[in-house]
């Protein structure tokens, strides 16, 4: 599967293609609504959400804090259920140990169940360059397989397609005309798959939650394929973030609630399955061997670190990919990475420790703090943004422009006979480009923000020029003012001549 975009592409450059794809825009904008909308019923229904919320931030509060515990915990326990533990450090290391399982199995096929995991160490890559037949079973993933493509959502893969491109992408593969119906579409697919589920000699799939208390762990979805790719094969393989633990089944009934709910509006999963090691000699069907690949790929670089660590508490819902107004306009393959939406921005530079490779994704956001809002977990993602923005320039990869600029602008604002100097420069050399108290002139550094909207002009009086006037005003020459009222603000400005009143005292 191809990754999008190139390394020397920016993010600005991937978004001016998405921004000039109306159909992309308006499938992505027409689907993102439809979840934030379903996000929002579901949550009233229930009551009480904030304080859900706030459970399910201090269960990964706490998780993450003592990670090392709770994974102790869970690898012994999982070992003693007959699972084969394996860690790796990177995402190449992650990949190698899979295809060595593979090998060792002598298998032609691997069915998948959906694993942004597996997106993340480009594992079907690895797998089909070794000869092995790699089928996505999850149906967006196997849509934007067929197309060649990364997952433009964390949740809804081929968010970014419509029911005709997919009839053509299926038509294609099944050799004929398919009706551009959405039954017709499933159906073909079902049937492909089902071979395949019988077929292959490994199923694959990802890891919503790790129980540690037991060693299970736990998988959500909605079309049954998981159930099929671990129950099917031989051999299971799962890919599992070394993040995604929690410490009981109880927590779990948190999470149940929270993620469900978030990522698509359903107030339960259409299906959960906890799976505790292989197949006991008493059970009907399930894997004969089971390996659980637990990945670092970065992660642990975050723990410890006061901005980030609360990173590790994302719960995969993609929420903030719905609320997010950049990631409605661009879509997810703007971002360039495995992950889009707010918490792309943040995890792949972070995972990756290389600001200056995505030294400029973490500008691809407008600071709203809506995905915070949204997020089941409370995770800042908006603060963490900024704190990128800050690395970025600290390690030196600003602009060397923006960074002449905020200099000019440190030295005029520090004066205040330069800052009130400037400001009437403003307005009298604004005056030859303003229209309808608006500039649309796209010039500069004016160029980016007005190819789609206007700047404002400057007033025609600053806040500054007019409190002369309203000083007076204050005072009492224009107003009578409540001596009570009066007399405690003459008190505030008592205090701060003396000091009183100094850094907030």
């Amino acid at each position: 599967m191809s990754q999008p975009g190139v390394m020397n592409e920016t993010v600005k450059s991937r978004a001016g293609l998405a921004l000039n794809d109306d159909f992309l825009r308006k499938a992505v904008k027409f689907t993102t609504e439809r979840l934030r909308n379903g996000k929002k019923t579901a949550s009233e229904e229930h009551g009480n959400w904030e304080e859900w919320r706030e459970r399910g931030r201090q269960i990964r509060l706490h998780t993450i804090a003592h990670l090392d515990y709770y994974l102790n915990e869970f690898v012994n326990h999982a070992r003693a259920n007959g699972v084969h533990i394996h860690f790796a450090d990177t995402s190449a290391e992650a990949a190698s140990i899979a295809l060595d399982i593979a090998v060792h199995k002598q298998a032609s096929s691997v069915v998948k169940s959906k694993s942004m995991v597996s997106e993340e160490v480009h594992l079907n890559h690895v797998l089909e360059t070794a000869g092995i037949e790699t089928i996505e079973t999850d149906l967006g993933e196997y849509i934007i397989q067929l197309a060649g493509e990364a997952p433009s959502h964390i949740v809804i893969p081929a968010i970014h397609k419509n029911r005709y491109q997919i009839a053509e992408l299926l038509s294609k593969e099944a050799g004929e005309m398919l009706e551009p119906d959405t039954t017709v579409l499933a159906g073909f697919v079902r049937r492909k798959l089902r071979e395949k589920f019988l077929e292959a000699d490994i199923g694959l799939t990802g890891c919503n939650f790790a129980i540690a208390e037991t060693g299970s762990m736990v998988l959500f979805e909605n079309e049954g394929n998981a159930r099929m790719v671990s129950t099917v094969p031989r051999t299971q393989i799962t890919l599992m973030g070394m993040e995604r633990i929690i410490p009981s089944w109880s927590d779990l009934e948190v999470m149940a609630t929270l993620l469900p709910r978030s990522a698509t509006g359903q107030k339960l999963t259409m299906y959960m399955s906890g799976i505790t090691g292989p197949r006991r000699s008493a059970d009907a069907d399930g894997p004969d061997e089971m390996h659980i690949i637990i990945v670092d790929n970065g992660r642990s670089l975050q723990l410890g670190d006061p901005e980030f660590q609360e990173l590790l508490n994302c719960i995969r819902c993609g929420a903030c990919l719905n609320a997010c107004p950049v990631y409605r306009h661009i879509g997810g393959h703007a971002y360039g990475g495995t992950y889009s939406g707010p918490i792309g921005a943040v995890l792949t530079p972070a995972l990756n420790g290389n600001i200056d490779e995505w030294n400029d994704i973490a500008s691809a956001s407008s600071l709203c703090g809506a995905c915070y809002e949204a997020c089941p977990v409370k995770i800042p993602l908006h603060d963490m943004l900024v704190y990128l923005r800050r690395r970025k320039v600290e390690e030196g990869h600003g602009s060397k422009l923006e960074t002449i600029g905020m200099k000019g602008f440190a030295a005029v604002a520090a004066n205040s006979r330069r800052f009130a100097a400037a400001i009437r420069l403003g307005q009298i050399g604004q005056k030859a480009v303003v229209r309808n108290n608006g500039i649309s002139l796209k010039l500069g550094p004016l160029k980016g923000w007005n190819s789609y909207r206007v700047a404002p002009s400057l007033a025609k009086k600053s806040f500054r020029q007019q409190w002369d006037g309203l000083d007076q005003e204050l005072n009492g020459q224009h107003t009578v003012m409540d001596a009570a009222v009066r007399e405690r603000m003459q008190q505030l400005i008592r205090n701060r001549k003396k000091g009183g009143l100094k850094h907030g005292k």
